[in-house]
């Protein structure tokens, strides 16, 4: 059985719903971001252990950001669906994710993450604008709500799916549109202070 390691950074509101649908608010504060570990399933028999650092809280112009951002190997780029000024900020994150990256080995899978579907009627952001955004940069694209937990699993899976080079059949993409249990596995605060530059050799990681 093969296990890989998935470096994942995301937004506060994607990453609780991830979370906490197995353990409850568990984060562990540090160095300024949220921090966990979660192990999902992949065809193949192939089990994740996603690396998932919530910088939702963290600025564009933070000092830390470009250094958390470095060598990732996925990002998730998330905007909310009724406030277009956050579809707007987008273009500002990719660059700053594509600039912290140019020296990496590792250029990160980049999702466009569409939040609050559930809100579908105040919807300000059109979805042709979102699919635009992500045929010009050549980026995956998911729709979730962090409230009822929608298709929030399946965008973590896609990714890792993504950087892996597995491909996700039409039955397995239904199924992980529901909210699906995983365990999770706590980091010390030592280990965590090693892991602000993790060995890419042996970590994938998503942001």
């Amino acid at each position: 059985m093969k296990l890989t390691y998935c470096k994942t950074y995301v937004k506060t509101s994607i990453a609780t719903r991830f979370a906490q649908e197995a353990f409850g608010k568990q984060y562990k504060q540090t160095i300024g971001l949220d921090f966990f570990l979660k192990r999902i399933s992949l065809p193949g028999n192939v089990n994740v252990t996603l690396q998932v650092w919530d910088i939702g809280g963290q600025t564009l112009g933070g000092k830390m950001l470009d250094k958390y951002v470095y060598g990732a190997h996925g990002v998730l780029l998330v905007y909310d669906i009724t406030n277009y000024q956050s579809f707007e900020n987008l273009e500002d994150w990719f660059s700053m994710v594509k600039k912290a990256n140019e020296e990496s080995d590792v250029q990160p899978v980049v999702s466009l993450i569409g939040n609050k579907i559930d809100l579908e009627h105040m919807r300000t952001v059109k979805a042709d604008k979102h699919q635009r955004f992500c045929q010009e940069n050549g980026l995956l694209s998911q729709f979730v709500s962090a409230k009822t937990g929608d298709s929030v699993y399946l965008c973590f899976q896609r990714v890792a799916a993504e950087i892996l080079g597995i491909k996700l059949n039409k039955a397995e993409i239904e199924q992980s549109q529901r909210v699906v249990k995983a365990d999770i596995v706590n980091y010390s605060q030592d280990t965590m202070a090693r892991t602000v530059n993790p060995p890419r050799s042996s970590m994938c990681a998503l942001q």
